[in-house]
């Protein structure tokens, strides 16, 4: 997708009489301002292949950069299965991205799905540049999220740190917090394809969530060391049992139980389509930030 790029001029008219002067105008409703330049650094996985895909089809945005150590210099277009090349080659330096991209002046956003060993020096980098980024890589350490919110205040540059893109695993966690004041017990019960992910963050972000709120859960067996019992995340008893299958959807699920009934919130993943909408709504609205802000919740 062609990027169209303008430049704006204040113009003054002046009379024989006088001179007014009007607020000058800071945007424009013309269809020729630039799209945001993306940038998907780990483009070659399947979700930075995915982000390929929704960002060429979105609106206002283009693929501008695609960085990653596999399948270098080939065209990120034809490794997507796109039906025409992009003409972007994979490149295993995402310095020389930013600067190519900072030459155009154009408003750009890095999406990093690398790992948590790397993503400071990453949103380090896309900073200097002044470029956003939109970083969802999994168990980020708090004193890594703490540094990158102190480089963003600092240089008040936007980054939005998303442990979930799927806007139906947000739906399911407020759902979560929502029934937590009605029940005194709860449990999560998770299966994902690799025992290295888990708990996942999902259910540790509901975990959090749910020990927040001053309830203490599973009061009747909140001590116990059976092991089938599963294990406690956060203070305040929220258990959470795991199951490794293949074939199975990663799936998350929340029960609670009350007497005489039972509650349950189900979100199951499919593919990871299903992380797009959420991705695309965090580039729009990252571009505006001047700050870090973590959670794509705080957006819906």
């Amino acid at each position: 997708m062609a990027a169209l790029s303008c430049q704006f001029q204040t113009t003054v008219y002046k009379s024989s009489k006088s001179i007014k002067s009007r607020p000058p105008i800071f945007c424009s409703m013309q269809p020729s301002q630039s799209n945001i330049k993306v940038i998907v650094n780990g483009a070659a996985k399947e979700i930075g292949r995915a982000a390929v895909t929704a960002v060429t089809r979105a609106r206002g945005m283009e693929v501008a950069g695609a960085v990653d150590s596999y399948l270098v210099g080939e065209d990120i277009g034809k490794v997507c299965d796109m039906e025409e090349p992009l003409e972007i080659p994979i490149i295993n330096d995402l310095t020389m991205v930013l600067g190519s991209i900072s030459q155009t002046k154009a408003t750009g956003v890095v999406i990093d799905f690398t790992d948590a060993l790397s993503v400071y020096d990453n949103v380090k980098q896309a900073t200097a540049f002044g470029m956003k980024s939109v970083v969802y890589v999994p168990r980020i350490r708090p004193d890594t999220i703490n540094a990158l919110s102190a480089l963003c205040d600092k240089a008040s540059m936007g980054c939005l740190v998303a442990p979930t893109l799927s806007i139906g695993s947000i739906l399911l966690q407020q759902a979560a917090i929502s029934a937590s004041f009605y029940f005194n017990n709860v449990e999560i019960v998770e299966s994902r394809e690799s025992v290295a992910d888990l708990p996942s963050p999902d259910a540790i972000q509901i975990a959090n969530n749910l020990s927040n709120l001053g309830q203490i859960y599973n009061r009747e067996d909140i001590s116990t060391d059976v092991l089938a019992r599963g294990q406690i995340l956060g203070e305040d008893g929220v258990r959470v049992h795991s199951l490794v299958l293949p074939g199975l959807p990663s799936s998350t699920t929340v029960h609670f139980s009350g007497p005489g009934e039972v509650y349950s919130l189900k979100h199951d993943i499919t593919g990871v389509q299903c992380l797009m909408p959420g991705l695309i709504l965090a580039i729009r609205k990252v571009v505006r930030l001047k700050n870090l802000v973590y959670g794509l919740e705080k957006f819906l």
